[in-house]
């Protein structure tokens, strides 16, 4: 028994004097604790997008490289890849993806990376997902193109890199860049490129999976280390990190609505030498002086002249500049004409995969698939904190631009519409008798950005809409309430009731107009004179709005809406136009409890709906709650007939937003257990699903 004891004692210590330091710690009463080995990299995912099968085939070649290092491999074509639902995996699953893209004709990406590089151009410059969105994922990008078309040469690879870094995921190494123009390629053929780049890449991809990291390189400033900035690993000039750095931290200028005067000639004594005699100085002086004196002297000749034609320009020029005009295109609007614009919304390509609607689904029936959202009028009167544009639209508290026929407006708002619908045929995903449907336009928001009611065709541009039996949804901010006294019939007229106070309304708002809460309380008296559904918006802000429930119900009985629409904030990401923070933004449960509280003081409401979601709810007048059964639906085709009769009688026989109400369904009740989720929605199938495998 002691020869025993003794033998193991001495296999314990040789064992010991074996084991590292940190596994000798773990020793305890005899016993071993192997801590478990954790793991840097978990595989390798090869993305490729291929026009004429070399990216696929460098796809293979390195997958084959990569299962040497004994790393699982997946090689994804991008055409069968569904971004909006997988990509995001990337940031928890310790993968390295490989972007391998070829750059088409004139820059574009091949076909089968068309959808992948659209989502993904989108997602980047969308505040919804913002800067972090793939914090986690890391990637790296290898690029085939031809230098001889210097002018987009390896456009998409470039591309790629940029909108992956954009939107927080980790570039391992340096980009790499095949030539199929043998003068000019690195290594002589875009084969070579790739071996070079792939040697590189698997050299990489071992250090990471031992857990390295690429060390300091000893050029720290400040005692900021540049190694450890986001996405400075392997930065070359002119990187996309570069770049992506200086478009992140660098606002906008922010338009002005007044009218810019010609800008002064340059004069000519500006050319004179840098070094000037002191005898000299006086003529020169003296042809300055003189120079002034006949300037301001022809000015006052020509003053009234000079006036008349100020004003006529201004009423002649265009709202959208070119400037503007570049930054609206990168945010995705499609312009129309000198002052218009439309876009596609995100739910309009939601529905269209057989996902979810908006929240206007949920509360009134509309087909989000099948709503245009646009603008007769991208100017403002305010400068909200929350605008989602971060103030690049223009400015104004009246018209005074070129003003374009509604007639033209309309037809090219709709061809642009239809446009965007069509790149989504063939799209993963997308339903067939949704992409249908969804190139007859049947509803209008006209709530993209800007005041469309400042439009001064805006009735005519309404009847048209009509006339196409397109329903109509027009968002107003209080700040024109002749022009909504004077509004012909809409399907339903919203007004932003952003604040409940006029320090409020001015510190949330920042409203152009002096008189601007006069403005604002007749436009809600106004409002209550209309007899089409009207509805006030409530925009929730943390710590500026939440506490004012006695002056909202004080704001309710003035304007008497149908519907109250109660959402929280949404935060649009940092502007220098704005302080507004995550922290200013409500939990859903704390809009809730708002809506609660809010009802308590105005008897005739009640919540009918919510939209989880858009985290909005929707408190509804109880004249739409017949039978104890919600009416807060639309009956558009009603609509239609109630509207020609309006107009065939030129304005005489009138009708109540009663007349064309419909059913709401039990689903897009408050307190239903879909909470606003469409049965119809996939994405609400494959949560259910998931709580019945769960046992949830």
């Amino acid at each position: 028994m002691d020869f025993v004891q003794s033998s193991i004692l001495k296999d314990k210590t040789s064992q010991e004097k074996s084991l590292s330091k940190a596994t000798r710690d773990l020793v305890t009463n005899g016993y071993i604790s192997l801590q478990e080995k954790e793991v840097f990299v978990s595989g390798v995912k090869i993305f490729y997008g291929s026009q004429t099968g070399t990216a696929k085939g460098f796809a293979t070649i390195l997958a084959e490289a990569v299962t040497c290092l004994g790393l699982p491999v997946a090689i994804i074509n991008l055409k069968e890849y569904d971004p909006d639902d997988h990509l995001v995996e990337e940031v928890t699953s310790k993968s390295v993806c490989a972007f391998l893209v070829a750059t088409y004709t004139d820059g574009r990406p091949t076909e089968s990376a068309e959808w992948f590089c659209k989502w993904l151009e989108e997602a980047s410059i969308d505040f919804r997902f913002g800067q972090t969105y793939l914090k986690g994922m890391r990637y790296a990008v290898f690029g085939l193109g031809n230098s001889a078309y210097a002018s987009h040469f390896n456009k998409i690879g470039k591309n790629v890199d940029k909108w992956l870094w954009m939107l927080g995921a980790h570039r391992v190494m340096t980009r790499g860049e095949g030539d199929c123009n043998v003068v000019k390629s690195k290594h002589g053929s875009i084969e070579g490129d790739f071996r070079a780049w792939k040697t590189k890449f698997i050299s990489r991809l071992r250090a990471l999976s031992k857990g390295e990291k690429k060390s300091c390189g000893g050029n720290c400033k400040k005692g900021r280390c540049k190694s450890s900035q986001h996405g400075s690993e392997e930065m070359e000039p002119g990187s996309p990190a570069q770049d992506g750095l200086h478009q992140r931290d660098t606002e906008e200028e922010e338009p002005f609505a007044s009218t810019s005067e010609e800008e002064s000639s340059i004069e000519d004594h500006q050319s004179l030498s840098s070094v000037v005699d002191v005898e000299d100085l006086g003529k020169i002086m003296n042809h300055v002086k003189k120079e002034k004196r006949e300037k301001e002297q022809q000015e006052e000749k020509t003053s009234l002249f000079r006036n008349t034609v100020k004003n006529e320009a201004s009423e002649r020029r265009a709202m959208i500049t070119p400037a503007l005009r570049e930054a609206l295109t990168k945010q995705g609007y499609q312009l129309i004409g000198s002052h218009s614009g439309v876009k596609l919304c995100r739910w309009t390509k939601s529905m269209l995969r057989g996902r979810g609607g908006c929240y206007k689904h949920t509360f009134y029936g509309i087909e989000s698939h099948r709503c245009m959202e646009t603008t007769p009028s991208l100017a403002c009167a305010n400068k909200c904190v929350f605008c989602w544009r971060h103030h690049t639209n223009p400015v104004g508290t009246e018209w005074r631009w070129k003003m374009d026929q509604p007639e033209m407006i309309l037809k090219e708002a709709i061809e642009n519409h239809q446009s965007m619908i069509k790149q989504f045929k063939g799209v993963p995903g997308v339903k067939e008798e949704r992409f249908e449907e969804g190139m007859t336009v049947k509803h209008c928001a006209l709530s993209l950005v800007g005041e469309p009611i400042m439009y001064p065709e805006i009735n005519r541009f309404l009847k048209l809409l009509h006339e196409c039996k397109i329903s109509s949804f027009l968002v107003t901010n209080a700040q024109f309430p002749v022009e909504i006294k004077n509004l012909k019939p809409v399907t339903q007229l919203y007004v932003s009731v952003d604040a409940s106070t006029k320090d409020s309304l001015k510190k949330i708002d920042r409203p152009l107009f002096k008189d601007f809460w006069q403005r604002f309380l007749d436009s809600l008296k106004a409002l209550a004179a209309k007899q089409q559904r009207t509805v006030y918006r409530l925009t929730l802000v943390k710590a500026w709005n939440v506490d004012e429930l006695q002056a909202y119900a004080e704001l309710v009985s003035l304007g008497s809406p149908d519907f109250i629409e109660v959402k929280g904030v949404t935060y649009c990401g940092e502007s220098s136009a704005s302080s507004l923070t995550m922290a200013n933004v409500p939990w859903h449960e704390e809009v809730v409890r708002f809506v609660h509280e809010l009802v308590d003081l105005i008897p005739n409401y009640e919540i009918a709906c919510e939209h989880e979601h858009s985290n909005c709810l929707l408190i509804a007048h109880k004249k739409f709650k017949i039978d104890r059964e919600w009416w807060t639906w639309i009956n558009y085709n009603r609509f239609q007939e109630l509207i020609q009769e309006y107009e065939d009688s030129g304005g005489s026989k009138t009708f109540s937003a009663e007349d064309y109400m419909a059913k709401t369904p039990h689903w897009a009740l408050f307190g239903a257990s879909e909470r606003g989720f469409d049965p119809k929605d996939t994405r609400y199938q494959r949560k259910n699903k998931s709580k019945d495998i769960s046992g949830c």
